[in-house]
């Protein structure tokens, strides 16, 4: 019964919900803006990495008007197989420059599909976001688990990050199963000195890390 009178009251007009609480104060109108009309909604695993660097698994429908609020300049797809339509229509209607750093850009139609990343394909990737001039990027495979915690997880080397740190946020995305211990085994041997970085280009966190 108390938690009932405790509950604020709610009046609506055409652009504001007003909610009458009670405050150390007493009373007062706290005005709140509708919810926008359109879904905002995150793709599967979305995760800011670093500033305008953001992970998730591949984008649906539904995600595109939250990934207009983060004005994206670049997607980076890891993967063979291209995206769904929706999302090569969505970047090319919105300029949003479309990357594709493949698993295995020799391989056949008989490739499994989450073979691991190349050594080429994960330099590629990382050559785009150590540079600024792609920002804001999203980086995304199918699920955003294995092939997405690869590359970031070679970023974190990068940032000079210890073994235990980047294996840790690599497990965060992968879900019940776990993670890969080859994926984890090729990320520990990745070659950071492969990569370079031109740091007039480089975004300003990765010059405070590197």
């Amino acid at each position: 019964m108390q938690r009932a009178e405790m509950e604020p009251d709610y009046e609506e007009d055409e652009d504001h919900v007003y909610i009458n609480e009670e405050t150390e104060l007493g009373h007062e109108n706290v005005v709140i803006s509708h919810a926008p009309r359109a879904r905002i909604v995150p793709p599967l695993n979305f995760c800011p990495v670093e500033r305008y660097l953001y992970r998730s698994g591949q984008p649906s429908t539904v995600n595109f008007p939250f990934l207009l609020d983060l004005k994206l300049k670049t997607i980076i797809w890891l993967a063979n197989e291209e995206p769904q339509d929706a999302l090569l229509e969505f970047c090319d209607a919105h300029a949003i420059q479309l990357q594709f750093a493949t698993i295995n850009p020799d391989g056949g139609e008989d490739d499994n599909p989450w073979d691991g990343l190349t050594e080429h394909s994960i330099i590629s990737a990382l050559r785009t976001i150590v540079n600024a001039e792609s920002y804001p990027l999203l980086v995304c495979c199918g699920m955003g688990r294995h092939r997405t915690g690869t590359v970031i997880g070679c970023l974190r080397r990068i940032m000079g990050w210890n073994l235990a740190s980047v294996s840790e946020e690599y497990r965060r995305f992968t879900g019940s199963r776990g993670g890969r211990i080859l994926v984890e085994l090729l990320i520990e041997a990745f070659d950071t000195q492969l990569v370079e970085i031109d740091r007039a280009k480089a975004p300003q966190w990765l010059l405070t890390a590197v």
